[in-house]
């Protein structure tokens, strides 16, 4: 299983439109992954701090870069986010559940990238470590 092997593989991840606002999916996604020992980096051009972290305004800004890029946007927002990804040398694009645009999975895939879309990072490891 292609989710599995990510999460066993990659421990950097930056999430792409993380929020300060704990009833936020980005928010619970981004805690569940640092209680779980991922290296988490919130992305977010309007934050300071998210859970103790510094926040990135886009993932260029992040030093020592990243594996996977967990993006929390609306679908018509993630080709410039794949693009960026593609830069940085990402190894995964994982946009979450109810985001897909396939468009941009097709150009992160021709740069070698790994996709997953339409799955939520937490409900993959959950199930995968039950």
């Amino acid at each position: 299983m292609l989710e599995a092997e990510i999460l066993k593989k990659y421990r950097r991840v930056a999430v792409v439109g993380a929020s300060v606002n704990p009833e936020r999916p980005s928010y619970r996604v981004a805690s569940y992954l640092i209680e779980h020992g991922y290296d988490v980096i919130p992305v977010n051009p309007g934050v300071r701090e998210i859970l103790g972290r510094v926040v990135y305004p886009d993932l260029s800004a992040i030093p020592g870069g990243v594996e996977v890029v967990d993006i929390f946007r609306r679908p018509e927002d993630v080709p410039p986010i794949v693009e960026e990804a593609i830069k940085i040398g990402a190894r995964v694009v994982w946009m979450q559940e109810g985001i897909v645009n396939e468009a941009a999975a097709s150009r992160a895939r021709e740069a070698g990238l790994t996709v997953v879309m339409d799955r939520c990072m937490k409900k993959e490891h959950v199930r995968l470590t039950a």
